[in-house]
């Protein structure tokens, strides 16, 4: 019976995590492991559900006459998104994704208040985001130069709950044809392989 070979440092748990937005064509930051400067904004605290990377793809299948199995799949669709749960509603960049409005929009007036109306009509409204998830020494990051939140949850006041923007980031290609950027560290193990 071979040896199984088991390594806990190589399985992550998303323990904590970051969530960053800056206007689209922003570069992403050197440094990984920096604060990412301005102009990223950070979306604050997320909810325990953390984040959900998703796949949506359509595939179209030939069968061949004569056959009853396909002889090829071709990808016909595929997007990558991205979903989180934004706690800091009055924020004011998580106000402003929100209602696809810009951070200035939201400025109090002499009173104090912050005043502004929802559209009935949707602009487009990509921007670059940077996506952190955390366990321990070990960290992944997700770079995505353009990208739109193209589904919003319910939102539900509640005695009890808290109230939170859910959000799913919707990816599309850069200039370079690519969706999203990953960079992560993990410690160095020996791979056995059998």
């Amino acid at each position: 019976m071979p040896t199984i070979y088991r390594d806990a440092k190589l399985a992550v748990v998303g323990t904590n995590g970051g969530v960053w937005v800056a206007p689209l064509g922003t570069a992403q930051p050197s440094d990984p492991e920096e604060q990412p400067p301005a102009p990223w904004l950070a979306i604050g605290a997320i909810s325990t559900d953390g984040l959900t990377n998703g796949v949506e793809e359509d595939t179209e299948q030939f069968t061949p006459w004569g056959l009853t199995s396909p002889f090829r799949t071709v990808v016909t669709s595929s997007v990558r998104t991205f979903s989180f749960t934004a706690w800091e509603i009055n924020r004011p960049i998580v106000r402003a994704l929100q209602n696809r409005l810009q951070v200035d929009d939201l400025q109090p007036d002499l009173d104090g208040i912050v005043r502004y109306a929802e559209s009935g009509t949707a602009e487009p409204d990509r921007r670059s985001w940077l996506i952190d998830v955390y366990d321990g020494q070990v960290w992944e990051r997700f770079y995505i130069p353009e990208g739109e939140i193209t589904e919003r949850g319910e939102v539900t006041y509640q005695q009890g709950e808290m109230v939170g923007y859910e959000w799913t980031i919707s990816t599309y290609p850069d200039s370079a044809g690519n969706l999203v950027y990953h960079s992560y560290f993990a410690p160095q193990v020996e791979d056995h392989l059998s």
